[in-house]
């Protein structure tokens, strides 16, 4: 849940990045009464995400500045759509503008891509959820839009879940101690209600990972035929998890594998920013 802490915290480090000592142009060109009409227009089609931050680096420059939101949060919209008014101090709304126009276009640019993945396998029962390849400092942001679009999070930090990675089995298989005695010793010693992903890279490694009783099984980068092998060993004993390899173009065809969760890093490091402008008309008072 993207709290009000968290949307607060983004936007004044954002805001001070931005004018760390005031609005030097906004501060000399336009007059203290003057007050401004603002229109967030939509100039492409998509979802839209981020009304709460959008407002909130607003309100944090100027507290009379007043937000009108036009389309909710995980609503789609057209070119041409007023999506959101702002009207207030004229200096404020120009001081603020391009922050707030840089957290919408990130946020929606992801709310739409994520939808189209979402789309591509509604027919199955999997799963979109997101990674941990976030922006630093920008994951909650990031991942509200993932959810705005439709999809789900994946473990928010690593201190959320068991993951054991290519890694981490690495280092274990150096230890000398066996995939299954390594990972039950682990699953012994944590609370019942941590969950415990594996991720594996070969049908190989699926007996020794499925006698541990873990959560979930990551198949990575396997090929369709081994999703499927995969799946069918598994057999409901645990969530299986696709990844590797995802995009639009090969999505549909690894949800109807039968897995049920596809995780797409796509979603955050690759989403383009969608093309949203605000058209101001300032008003002299």
């Amino acid at each position: 849940m993207l709290t009000r802490a968290a949307i607060e915290r983004v936007v004044s480090a954002a805001l001070d990045e931005d004018a760390p000592w005031g609005d030097v142009t906004s501060d000399t060109l336009i007059p203290v009464t003057a007050r401004a009409r603002a229109e967030l227009v939509a100039r492409e089609r998509g979802v839209f995400s981020g009304s709460a931050v959008f407002a909130a680096a607003f309100a944090l420059t100027d507290p009379a500045i007043a937000v009108e939101q036009r389309v909710g949060d995980g609503a789609g919209f057209g070119p041409g759509d007023v999506v959101a008014v702002v009207e207030g101090p004229a200096r404020g709304v120009l001081t603020a503008e391009r922050i707030g126009l840089n957290f919408v276009q990130r946020m929606s640019g992801i709310a739409t891509l994520t939808s189209r993945y979402v789309a591509e396998v509604a027919h199955t029962g999997a799963r979109i959820v997101d990674t941990r390849k976030t922006t630093p400092g920008l994951r909650a942001i990031e991942r509200q839009a993932v959810r705005d679009g439709g999809g789900h999070n994946h473990r928010f930090s690593l201190s959320d879940a068991v993951m054991a990675k290519d890694n981490h089995l690495a280092v274990l298989a150096d230890s000398g101690m066996p995939l299954t005695q390594a990972l039950e010793s682990a699953i012994a010693r944590l609370p019942h209600t941590t969950h415990v992903e594996v991720e594996i890279d070969r049908l190989d490694q699926l007996d020794g990972v499925l006698a541990a009783g873990v959560d979930t099984i990551m198949l990575d980068n396997f090929s369709l035929d081994d999703l499927r092998a995969g799946v069918e060993r598994i057999a409901g004993r645990a969530q299986v998890e696709a990844s590797g390899g995802v995009s639009l173009a090969t999505v549909r065809a690894i949800a109807e594998t039968g897995v049920d969760v596809i995780s797409v890093g796509a979603l955050t490091h690759s989403a383009p920013a969608l093309d949203l402008g605000l058209d101001i008309r300032i008003e002299a008072a």
